[in-house]
């Protein structure tokens, strides 16, 4: 049996064991975890022009169902260590824009969805995705890499309440702060730091395991903490608790789980969205839909690749094209069963990082979301300020492609670094990405080096245009 997974996963071509790919998709899993609360936070609760939510413990339910079966497909057909699930910024997208703004119904929307990974299989098997990414400059993909470790490192200090969004009412200019009022004030930081340090310390020490040993350690803390403090969740009776957890709250839970509501299941309108917006205006959501991700998943992969050592000399995956055709699904998949669309996690680095090379580590973590959907109060007791400290200490790693970046020459300098720093602070990798290219062609312009740019590289800066310009394209028509 063991043979057998070694021949179909390379597992010892990728110098892992079982044992490691096993350990990875753990540490995947509880890095991802978080993605089964959040989701129903942002799809759960808005309500569409009919009056109709898809509700929380419904879209929890499909949220870990579609994640475990695209992960596990993942792994199985294109072998790489890359957890899939509902994408965070397309789904905030489906939510706001499509249905509380643009006044689609719940399935109306989801079609839409649909739609969209339909349009994105279509481009990867005809092997458009794959040209494009060969199109790109080896040293923008390196930025990429070190964009997306800034922002999974923003993401963790944010979640844990690290770094926090000061409001307008403060009297202040500066978006961000330390802590509360520049402080560590709240237990369920404290806890996030003490995770930074145990987890720093053990990869430092280069410790097996390391990265799930934080993330139990620092759960076994904050539950330690919270029996002892009583500092809830965020949210009490509607009302914000600063010094609160974030999602889940690490308590010993009432129950061990129960059957999933998987109503959402099919709940879906391919045709209705053109039909009451028309066609031009669903088109253009279409469009924005595909570009975000399109790139997406094709940065996440970059870096992922790049971090496990997969890729080749040119910083390109073997078998992309396999690997993009089974990502493009997991937009079917979402929309099909209202979780919106699914793409490829940039928190699998964390089991990358803890030496998950294979799909055999896809299907460990696409095993566990399956279990989550009848086990969610037992997966609930690790809080994201356990898993945050992972996703930070993932970032510094990942910053290490950044010497393969010539800085020296401005005319990749430039278009490189906004390209790192657009996506943690937008909070988007196709932003950063879109931001990084439209500079990169405007400088080889400027610098007479327009005939060095890849046509597909001028043809996608173009349409990044369209796409950061959709709303007042949208107003106007």
């Amino acid at each position: 049996m063991q043979q057998a997974l070694d021949r179909y996963f390379h597992i010892s071509e990728r110098g892992s064991t079982v044992g490691t790919e096993v350990r990875g998709g753990l540490v995947t899993f509880f890095a991802m975890a978080y993605i089964i609360i959040l989701n129903p936070l942002i799809l759960g609760t808005t309500e569409d022009i009919t009056g109709q939510a898809l509700g929380g413990a419904r879209v929890a339910a499909v949220t870990a169902l579609a994640a475990g079966a695209m992960t596990i497909l993942f792994g199985l057909f294109a072998r790489y260590p890359f957890g899939i699930a509902t994408g965070l910024g397309i789904n905030t997208l489906v939510a706001v824009t499509l249905v509380a703004t643009e006044g689609l119904t719940w399935p109306e929307a989801m079609g839409l969805v649909v739609i969209d990974g339909i349009i994105i299989v279509l481009l990867a098997v005809s092997g458009f995705r794959v040209a494009v990414f060969n199109a790109i400059p080896r040293e923008l993909k390196a930025a990429m890499g070190v964009g997306i470790g800034l922002f999974i490192a923003m993401i963790g200090l944010v979640d844990s309440g690290f770094v926090r969004r000061i409001p307008d009412a403060a009297g202040t200019t500066v978006p961000v702060g330390l802590g509360i009022n520049g402080s560590i004030a709240s237990w369920p930081t404290f806890v996030f730091v003490c995770g930074l340090i145990i987890c720093g310390v053990l990869v430092a020490r280069n410790t097996r395991g390391g990265l799930f040993i934080g993330i139990v350690v620092t759960t076994v803390i904050g539950m330690i903490v919270e029996a002892l403090t009583g500092a809830g969740p965020s949210f009490v009776d509607g009302k914000p608790n600063p010094t609160g957890w974030s999602l889940a709250v690490p308590t010993l839970p009432d129950s061990i789980g129960g059957m999933p509501d998987l109503s959402l299941v099919g709940a879906v309108d391919l045709v209705g969205a053109f039909s009451r917006i028309g066609v031009l205006s669903a088109s253009l959501l279409v469009f924005t839909l595909v570009l975000a991700n399109f790139f997406d998943a094709m940065g996440t992969m970059t870096a992922l690749g790049k971090q496990g050592g997969l890729v080749d000399e040119d910083g390109n995956l073997p078998d992309m094209k396999r690997a993009l055709i089974v990502e493009g699904t997991g937009a079917i998949i979402g929309g099909g069963v209202s979780a919106s669309s699914n793409t490829v996690y940039i928190d699998s680095a964390a089991g990358i990082a803890d030496g998950a090379r294979t799909g055999l580590a896809n299907v460990v973590t696409g095993v566990l979301f399956l279990a989550a959907m009848f086990l969610t109060p037992l997966y609930s007791i690790v809080p994201i300020e356990a898993a945050a400290p992972v996703l930070v200490v993932v970032g510094a790693l990942m910053m290490a492609q950044i010497k393969d970046i010539d800085f020296s020459t401005f005319s990749i300098a430039l278009p490189a670094f906004l390209m790192i720093v657009v996506m943690p602070f937008t909070y988007s990798i196709a932003n950063g990405i879109g931001v990084g290219f439209i500079a990169y062609v405007l400088m080889a312009l400027a610098s007479g080096k327009a005939k060095q740019v890849h046509w597909l590289l001028w043809l996608i800066s173009a349409l990044f245009l369209v796409y950061f310009a959709v709303d007042p394209i949208m107003s106007a028509i």
